[in-house]
């Protein structure tokens, strides 16, 4: 059983920056590959960027690239999203979730653990 737990949302203006965090329970974090999923009202969750077991390997969304940055901490347990030049259609509940595989994937229903969310609101 894993526990996710991310927190860092929050109200930036356009063109700010935000880190988020994730921190998740048990002792097999660093085995799992990590995913960052975002829900925007009346739209789907959709794919974010994910990170493998060791932080080696990063995909990102189109949407993403080049702006945000997934990282982990496998001693702490934790993993980030760094998110910079915000836009305001960056805003949304940004959750994270954890697959019971070492391998990326951009696949929401690969993911078997996810967080509770937090919020993340850009203004123009």
């Amino acid at each position: 059983q894993v526990q996710l737990v991310e927190s860092g949302g929050g109200l930036v203006q356009a063109g700010g920056s935000l880190r988020l965090s994730c921190a998740a329970s048990g002792r097999t974090f660093s085995s799992y590959a990590m995913g960052w999923f975002r829900q925007a009202p009346g739209k789907e969750r959709e794919f974010v960027g994910t990170i493998n077991y060791s932080g080696q390997v990063t995909n990102y969304a189109d949407s993403v690239k080049g702006r945000f940055t997934i990282s982990r901490d496998n001693a702490k347990n934790t993993v980030y999203l760094q998110m910079n030049s915000l836009k305001p259609e960056d805003t949304a509940v940004y959750y994270c979730a954890a697959r019971v595989s070492p391998r990326t994937s951009w696949v929401k229903y690969d993911y078997g653990y996810w967080g509770q969310g937090t919020q993340v609101t850009v203004s123009s």
